[in-house]
């Protein structure tokens, strides 16, 4: 059965449409499909009827619902979003005994914090202001994980700070090296020398 045809001339992000077309095509018991990825919203559905072909063969076979078996379709929205009350983010904030800044996003909601401020906001520029924040790579990092916890409220997803946003089964690994923390580890030494600590 060729799909390509429907996922290259529909509008529509890939992986909703080639799970649902591979949903049909277990369900009728067709045994073989033809996809193309020549569109650009159609690229990596080569993978995606991959990856649907198992989950619906699993809910087939096993006679349940092709939800919470596998979740790397979910690309744009993740399946739970996690998520921190205020009053959980004041109480870490209590905790909090450096300078070093913290950062968490809700549903609507920013919030910056390290142990002398706590700002929640939902405009990052706002935010970036009341951090007072001068060093660059310091500032650039800062720019970076804001900006990712705006696009993870936008989109529906759990944001974690210095780790990338899950997209599925298009997602990145981690980098395991972290310039901002040498970088910032570097200055904090060099500082501590100059003051003759």
């Amino acid at each position: 059965m060729g799909v390509g045809n429907i996922t290259e001339l529909t509008s529509a992000d890939s992986t909703g449409v080639n799970a649902l077309l591979i949903a049909i095509c277990e369900e009728i018991g067709v045994r073989a499909v033809l996809t193309t990825e020549v569109i650009p919203w159609a690229r990596g559905s080569v993978r995606e009827i991959d990856i649907a072909r198992r989950l619906m063969h699993y809910a087939v076979e096993h006679r349940t619902l092709p939800k919470g078996v596998d979740d790397r379709l979910l690309t744009v929205k993740d399946p739970v979003v996690l998520e921190y009350s205020e009053e959980e983010l004041r109480l870490l904030h209590a905790a909090v005994k450096d300078p070093n800044f913290r950062i968490f996003a809700d549903r609507t909601t920013i919030t910056v914090f390290n142990h002398e401020l706590f700002v929640r906001g939902t405009d990052i520029q706002e935010i970036f202001a009341q951090l007072g924040v001068e060093e660059g790579t310091h500032a650039f990092y800062l720019g970076r994980e804001l900006m990712k916890a705006k696009l993870a409220i936008t989109l529906g997803k759990t944001y974690r700070q210095e780790g990338a946003l899950a997209w599925g089964y298009l997602t990145p690994p981690d980098d395991v090296r972290s310039e901002h923390v040498k970088l910032t580890q570097r200055k904090r030494r060099t500082e501590k020398r100059a003051e003759g600590g």
